[in-house]
């Protein structure tokens, strides 16, 4: 039997595709890329935002075309959109044989059964202790993988579903989130990039105190290990421990990925987060004094409810301020069941739409120039892959760039170059989002 996987959303959304992959693979199944030769076709969804609900939906509607085909084909949809409207779902789209929630990706192999057999049916279970020991089938590059160390979340910002979907925070197991991390080195992969709702709290549920530096630690000492990345870092629990080690570890990229929302204090209270803008810029601080080459990127909200021209100047002369290298903005997102979806003061979708040009035109210029900043300097580079129309141009990635979410290097006269290779290049012209670099002959 042939089974194909299409998986939306997030790196962690990617994680439980892999896990479901792996056990598809137990069971001497194949798995395949072309839906028109798949029995069954699996949709994991994203339900965080409405434009990641609407991609959910066409793309369940989509794969649902391929049964016209064949009447045999089935249609399994899992994941955040599932979890969240599995009711809705299952009576709206009568095309789709089973709806998973986001706590039972173990029993993927169960339902195919099932949806064989000619059942129709919906499976949802209550949070779980969080534990993953299925062999994972990578997506990612051969040297790239992500490490799943929480799953759900307890930070219960007002914008957000994703307590309701994902449930409390839970950690995995520390010994089974490093033998996985051998594992995926034993297998070739360089470069771990760990992820959860909120990687800093880490081991607080599980040991009742913040463990993601003892973790870190010991990654750091990992033989052919290259890289360690840490994603989604909430900057109330950002310890002076946390900075230290992240300095120490020569293995730890200086690159901290930090979503912010807002700058203005009032409407950090009113989303709920745990911070205020002077502890923030006091971290930044610390970061940037401990680790002068750190990497900041973050993510910001624009218009949410309330927000006036006030403050959401601050918010921009908070960013000009701090100089980030990379940011993210994003039109508030009206969500069902939210606190802030039911608040008074909705901004209007223009209004939204003017803030999140300006803020994206300001970052652009702040980018740009940090970008500059780096011609002449030598960074190390993992390779990626080749230009599509020049086998002389490589494209890579150094410490300061995550996949997918930052720009590229480009890598000048590289022919011989593969992906995966490591290899010192001078920056000699900086972009906006990219730079073009030579390679450094040792």
């Amino acid at each position: 039997m042939e089974i194909g996987v299409v998986s939306l959303g997030c790196p962690k959304n990617l994680v439980d595709s892999e896990v479901m992959m792996g056990l598809i693979r137990e069971r001497q199944w194949t798995i395949t890329n072309d839906p028109t030769h798949a029995d069954v076709i699996i949709v994991n969804t994203c339900g965080f935002i409405e434009s990641a609900k609407t991609e959910s939906i066409n793309t369940i509607l989509q794969m649902a075309e391929y049964k016209k085909d064949d009447p045999h084909r089935k249609l399994i949809v899992t994941g955040c959109l599932g979890q969240r409207y599995a009711d809705e779902l299952f009576a709206d789209l009568p095309e789709v044989d089973a709806i998973i929630g986001t706590e039972c990706y173990d029993q993927i192999g169960t339902v195919i059964d099932r949806v064989e057999k000619g059942e129709r049916f919906t499976l949802l279970k209550p949070p779980q202790k969080y534990t993953q020991k299925a062999r994972r089938v990578l997506t990612t590059p051969q040297y790239t993988a992500y490490l799943k160390i929480a799953e759900g979340c307890n930070n219960r910002c007002s914008y957000c579903a994703i307590p309701k979907i994902r449930g409390p925070y839970r950690s995995r197991p520390y010994e089974e989130v490093l033998q996985e991390a051998r594992d995926l080195v034993s297998q070739g992969v360089r470069e771990l990039i760990l992820v959860a709702q909120d990687t800093t709290q880490y081991g607080i549920d599980l040991y009742h105190k913040l463990r993601l530096a003892d973790l870190l630690r010991d990654l750091n000492t990992i033989p052919d290990l290259k890289w360690i990345r840490i994603l989604y870092c909430y900057p109330d629990s950002f310890t002076d421990e946390l900075i230290e080690t992240m300095a120490q570890c020569d293995k730890v990229c200086h690159y901290v990925d930090l979503p912010l929302q807002h700058a203005s204090n009032s409407l950090l209270h009113t989303m709920h987060r745990r911070d205020t803008r002077e502890q923030v810029e006091e971290l930044l601080a610390k970061l940037r004094k401990r680790m002068p080459d750190i990497c900041l990127r973050t993510t910001f909200i624009v218009g949410f409810p309330g927000e006036t021209d006030g403050q959401f100047q601050e918010l921009l002369d908070f960013v000009r301020k701090e100089r980030f290298q990379c940011a993210g903005v994003f039109p508030y997102s009206q969500e069902d069941g939210t606190e802030a979806g039911a608040m008074p003061n909705q901004i209007p979708d223009e209004v939204k739409q003017d803030r999140y040009h300006a803020l994206m035109s300001l970052q652009a210029e702040i980018s740009e120039e940090i970008q500059q900043e780096r011609e002449g300097k030598v960074l190390e580079v993992l390779i990626e892959g080749k230009d599509e129309e020049d086998p002389n141009l490589a494209l890579g990635r150094s410490y300061a760039e995550a996949p997918d979410i930052d720009g590229k290097i480009y890598v000048e006269e590289a022919a011989d170059l593969k992906a995966g290779d490591f290899v010192k290049v001078r920056i000699s012209q900086g972009f906006t989002y990219e730079a073009v670099g030579q390679i450094v002959k040792e």
